[in-house]
């Protein structure tokens, strides 16, 4: 089985990567049969000479905003978590902290940003502050539902045999919540990256976000594309990262049960 899903990866990178280079050259044709500017729109050849360039300050960049985005997704998860479980077991919680939490929601982080820069300053912490923000939403509201949704006949089988609320909580709630939680943390990690992103967009001095808004100011496309490819990168690598500690955690669950027969077909 874990020769097949190797295999299925395998063969989903070479796909991925022989779109890739057909987009690449595509591209590459186009700007110079078009004559395309290209301070406007640089070709992929003029983007990996700049990368090439100075590779070691756009990996120092990327470590910086790679740093933020998993400090603000650990802190949603611990926080989202808890704050769910809260939600479950308290009236009170569900209906003050729930709707606080879609009322928050709502709210453009874009326009919260400024308001974390004044509160914490310019270093580390506005950045994290964001990025927690930004994923804590899909955390608890995917982990509600999952600790929601066990089947009412196994509660009452909890408690015909005196399970006490723990017993219950995490021998039943928490391994029918995975799937859930997991659709959470999938989406959240994204969020937090963009919100990492914001907060470097609105003040910082390091990562990629400020490598875009520096380049900018000064009209350099080219640095600026390298910036975004790297964005690119790791916001996938991150997404699949999660997706394989999911089919490690749960691979019981139908939806990788039914992935693995369509590979081994």
């Amino acid at each position: 089985m874990r020769e097949d899903f190797w295999d299925t990866r395998t063969g989903q990178v070479c796909n991925i990567l022989g779109m890739l280079a057909i987009f690449m050259l595509a591209w590459e044709a186009a700007v110079h049969f078009l004559e395309v500017k290209q301070f406007l729109l640089p070709p992929p050849s003029k983007v990996f000479l700049a990368f090439v360039k100075e590779p070691g300050y756009y990996l120092l960049q990327m470590m910086h905003t790679l740093w933020e985005t998993l400090l603000g997704f650990s802190m949603a998860v611990v926080i989202g978590i808890l704050l769910a479980v809260g939600i479950v077991y308290s009236r009170f919680l569900e209906r003050t902290l729930y709707m606080l939490l879609v009322g928050m929601n709502a709210v453009p982080k874009i326009a919260l940003a400024p308001l974390f820069i004044v509160w914490l300053g310019m270093d580390l912490a506005p950045k994290v502050a964001i990025a927690t923000l930004v994923a804590l939403f899909p955390i608890v509201i995917d982990t509600v539902l999952g600790l929601r949704s066990v089947e009412p006949d196994m509660l009452d089988l909890a408690k015909a045999f005196r399970g006490s609320r723990n017993q219950v909580l995490f021998k039943i709630r928490f391994p029918n919540a995975l799937p859930s939680i997991f659709a959470g943390l999938k989406v959240g990690i994204s969020f937090a990256f963009i919100g990492a992103i914001v907060g470097e967009f609105v003040s910082a001095q390091q990562g990629l976000g400020y490598v875009i808004v520096s380049s900018q100011a000064n009209f350099d496309t080219p640095r600026m594309f390298v910036a975004i490819m790297l964005l690119a990168v790791i916001g996938t690598a991150l997404f699949y990262i999660v997706e394989i500690v999911e089919k490690r955690v749960i691979p019981w669950h139908v939806s990788h049960r039914t992935k693995a027969s369509h590979a081994g077909h």
